[in-house]
């Protein structure tokens, strides 16, 4: 199956992840799962304190790693959480563990035979990922991952600014083209 193939199953979404109706939601979490700013507040916010509850019996998420918990009063019936690594200049290995936070909630979201699948911009908040570097790792993995996987059947990428979501949008006509 080719990129171009695979980028049929890919969509992007300019709104607020935790309205989407899909199966699972990823949460750009920090390591304590506790919840944060962000997407991470958004997310907790509209699931209500069952999250944090459950959340509290996971034991947090190692950056990189990711886990799985239902979504409570999101539309979505799981989210799954990764830590993202914080930017410190490129030299600590973050570009791995992103990619690793994109390997590692499409791999528990193929477990489940999750259909739709929406994931944030991780790392590009507070966390300071450079966004051009942060959507050539998401679609990198992604496409990686689609080419030998049934599940996800659909992978949406959600942009909460306009810049995110022009980079989005940017590296999927670029990939098009190639």
């Amino acid at each position: 199956m080719s990129n171009l193939d695979l980028i049929e199953r890919i969509e992007l979404i300019y709104g607020d992840i935790t309205k989407l109706e899909v199966e699972a939601v990823v949460n750009a979490a920090n390591s304590t799962l506790l919840g944060g700013g962000g997407v991470d507040g958004a997310i907790h916010r509209a699931a209500g304190p069952e999250l944090l509850k459950e959340c509290r019996t996971v034991g947090g998420c190692p950056t990189g790693e990711a886990r799985l918990t239902k979504g409570y009063n999101l539309p979505a019936k799981y989210v799954i959480h990764t830590a993202g690594p914080v930017w410190h200049g490129g030299n600590q290995r973050e570009e791995q563990l992103l990619a690793e936070c994109y390997r590692n909630s499409l791999q528990l979201a193929s477990a489940k035979a999750v259909k739709k699948i929406a994931f944030p911009a991780i790392s590009c908040g507070v966390y300071r990922f450079p966004l051009e570097r942060a959507v050539k790792i998401a679609f990198s993995e992604t496409l990686g991952f689609l080419k030998n996987n049934r599940y996800p059947e659909v992978v949406i990428f959600v942009s909460f600014g306009e810049k995110s979501y022009r980079y989005y949008q940017e590296e999927m006509q670029r990939l098009r083209l190639r």
